[in-house]
C-alpha cells in the first residue's frame, strides 16, 4: 500500500481528548478571500456529498463504505488521501511564547504549537444560524512552485449574553504554592476570579479549592446570587504557602466539582497554576485518570489558565486534553480581563461534543500535503466516525481554523479537498456532520497569498510560519521573520488591531533572537515521506 502523505493516516500511540468549549485568547475579525463552497447535512448519520464530488470518507480503505440506516452517500469512490484530528480551541502556546520573547529569550520549540498561534485570532468566517458549524475552505498560492496554503475554517454560533444559557457550576482549583509569589502569578489569578465574580449571573455556582502542599476546600459550591461579597472576601483572603502538589489540588477540585454537580448545567473545573509540580505525583498519570474518571461519569471539563514567566506547558496541556479541556495562558491584566470578563462567561455554553474534522484531499489534484500543527491532535482516520472515540468540545462563537500545505500537481484541475466535521449534540448526544468544498483554480484559491484583499488569509498565514519558524522552519514559500513581522504590522495598520500589533512585535523579537532567516528553507526531512518534504 502506498504510503500516506497525511500524518494522521496511522495511529500517533495514545491519543489525548481535545478540548473544551471554553475561549480564544485573542480575537480579531478581518476582511477574507473568497470561501470554499459549503454543503451540510443535519442527519445523524452520515454527510451527503456534494453533487460530482467524493462521498464522505469511509476511513482510507479506498472503497464505499456500506451506508447505515437513514445515510445517503455518493456512488462515488471515496478518496484515500485523509487527514483526520480532534478540534482544538487552546491558545495556551502563543500567550507563553510571547511572554518568553517580550522577556528576551526564545521559547522551547517544544512548547510551541501552531495550531494554537492560528487559533489565537478569529477570522470572520460565515456563523451558522443553529448549534452546528459552518465549514469554510480557502486558500492562496504560496510563490513557491505547485505550492498552496489551504484552509478549513470552521466556526460556531455566538452567544447572546441576554439569552437564556444552562447556569455553570465552575469549581476554581488555584496554586498557592511559593512558586506563586511572583509578580504576574497569583496577584492575576486573585484580580481574575474578582472580575470573574461580578461578570457570571445569579443562578451561576462557584467553588475554590487552593494548593500547596496540600489542598483546603475555601468556598464549597455556592450560588452566585448574594454571595458575590462572600466570594470576593475569600479570594481577596489568597495567600502563597510552600510546595506545588497538583495532584492534591485537581483530585480535591474534582471531589468538590463532584459534590456540587448540577443536573443540565455546565459543569468545569478550572485550574489556575504556573504548572510546576514538585510535590505529590507529578508524573501527572494518576490525576489524568481521575479527570478522565469524571469526565466520562458527571460530564465535568477542565479548563487550564497558566501564569508565570517559568510555566509548566507540557503538563498544564495534558491535564487539559484528558479533562476534554483547553488551556490559555495569561501574563498582564488586560489579557486576564480578557480570560475572565469578556470571554468565559459568554462561553460557557457548549455548541459541541467530541468534535473532529476529517479533510479529504483529491489524488487526482493534490500530489502531497500536510497539516500543520495538531500533532498530539492526531486521530486514526477510520476512527472518524467512531464516536467512543474523544475529540474536542467547542463552544460558543469559537472559530477553529487548519491550516494545509498543498501541493497540487501540475495541469491538474477539478476538486482539491473535502472537509468534514463530525460532532455530538452537547444535550442528546446525537451525531451531526457538515462539509465544505474547495476546487484546483476556484477563485477561493486563485489568489496569491499576500496579494490585496487577503488580510484574513494572511494572518492566519503569519501566525503558522512564526511558529514554524520558532520549531526549526520549513513550510513552502515562508518569508524571513522581518517580512512577516512587517505584513503583520501592516495588517495592524489596515484593521486597528491591537492583538495583531502584539503579533507583530513577537515576531520582530524573535527575528533579533534568532537572526537572519531564509524563507521557505525545507528542514525536517520525512515528515511528508522520505527525502525533502516539499521538493
Amino acid at each position: 500500500m502506498e504510503r500516506h502523505d497525511s500524518p494522521s493516516a496511522r495511529r500517533r500511540g495514545a491519543r489525548f481528548p481535545a478540548v473544551v468549549a471554553a475561549l480564544l485568547a485573542a480575537g480579531l475579525a478581518v476582511g477574507g478571500c473568497g470561501a470554499g463552497g459549503q454543503r451540510s447535512s443535519d442527519e445523524k448519520t452520515g454527510v451527503r456529498a456534494p453533487e460530482g464530488g467524493s462521498a464522505a470518507p469511509d476511513g482510507g480503505r479506498g472503497g464505499t463504505a456500506a451506508p447505515r440506516e437513514g445515510e445517503r452517500r455518493s456512488p462515488s469512490p471515496a478518496p484515500d488521501y485523509l487527514s483526520t484530528f480532534a478540534l482544538d480551541v487552546d491558545t495556551a502556546s502563543y500567550g507563553y511564547a510571547r511572554r518568553a520573547l517580550a522577556e528576551g529569550r526564545l521559547p522551547d520549540p517544544a512548547t510551541v504549537r501552531p495550531e494554537e498561534f492560528v487559533n489565537s485570532f478569529r477570522p470572520d468566517y460565515p456563523r451558522p444560524s443553529d448549534n452546528g458549524f459552518s465549514v469554510t475552505v480557502d486558500g492562496a498560492r504560496t510563490g513557491r512552485d505547485g505550492w498552496s496554503l489551504v484552509r478549513v475554517g470552521l466556526a460556531t454560533r455566538g452567544a447572546d449574553r441576554n439569552a437564556e444559557r444552562p447556569p455553570a457550576a465552575l469549581t476554581f482549583v488555584v496554586d498557592v504554592s511559593g512558586s506563586m509569589d511572583e509578580p504576574g502569578r497569583l496577584d492575576l489569578v486573585k484580580e481574575s476570579l474578582g472580575l470573574l465574580a461580578d461578570q457570571l449571573r445569579d443562578d451561576d455556582s462557584i467553588a475554590l479549592v487552593t494548593f500547596s502542599d496540600e489542598a483546603e476546600t475555601r468556598l464549597p459550591m455556592t450560588r452566585v446570587g448574594d454571595a458575590r461579597g462572600r466570594i470576593r472576601e475569600v479570594v481577596d483572603a489568597l495567600a502563597t504557602r510552600a510546595s506545588t502538589n497538583v495532584e492534591a489540588g485537581v483530585r480535591t477540585g474534582y471531589d468538590v466539582a463532584v459534590a456540587g454537580h448540577r443536573k443540565g448545567a455546565t459543569n468545569r473545573v478550572v485550574l489556575l497554576s504556573d504548572a510546576l509540580a514538585n510535590t505529590g505525583d507529578t508524573e501527572a498519570e494518576s490525576i489524568l485518570a481521575r479527570i478522565d474518571e469524571e469526565r466520562r461519569a458527571y460530564g465535568i471539563t477542565l479548563f487550564g489558565v497558566g501564569v508565570g514567566s517559568e510555566y509548566g506547558d507540557d503538563f498544564m496541556e495534558r491535564l487539559a486534553d484528558k479533562g476534554d479541556g483547553q488551556t490559555t495562558y495569561v501574563s498582564t491584566p488586560a489579557q486576564a480581563r480578557k480570560v475572565f470578563v469578556d470571554q468565559l462567561p459568554a462561553h460557557v455554553e457548549l455548541r459541541a461534543r467530541d468534535a473532529k474534522a476529517q479533510v479529504a484531499f483529491d489524488r487526482g489534484t493534490v500530489e502531497r500535503f500536510r497539516l500543520i500543527g495538531y500533532e498530539n491532535r492526531a486521530v486514526a482516520d477510520e476512527d472518524f466516525r467512531d464516536d467512543r472515540v474523544d475529540g474536542g468540545e467547542v463552544g460558543a462563537g469559537h472559530t477553529v481554523t487548519a491550516l494545509y500545505a498543498v501541493k497540487t500537481r501540475p495541469g491538474a484541475a477539478g476538486p482539491l479537498a473535502t472537509a468534514t466535521v463530525r460532532w455530538l449534540d452537547p444535550a442528546t448526544r446525537a451525531p451531526h456532520e457538515r462539509s465544505g468544498t474547495v476546487e484546483s483554480g476556484s477563485p477561493a484559491l486563485a489568489g496569491d497569498i499576500w496579494g490585496e484583499g487577503h488580510d484574513s488569509l494572511q494572518l492566519t498565514a503569519i501566525a503558522a510560519y512564526f511558529a514554524d519558524a520558532l520549531r526549526g522552519g520549513g513550510l513552502p514559500g515562508a518569508p524571513g521573520l522581518g517580512e512577516l513581522a512587517d505584513r503583520a504590522g501592516a495588517i495592524a495598520d489596515r484593521s486597528g488591531s491591537a492583538v495583531v500589533r502584539e503579533l507583530s512585535d513577537a515576531i520582530r523579537r524573535a527575528s533579533g533572537l534568532l537572526g537572519p532567516q531564509e524563507g521557505g528553507n525545507p528542514s525536517r526531512e520525512g515528515e511528508l515521506g522520505s527525502g525533502d518534504p516539499y521538493s
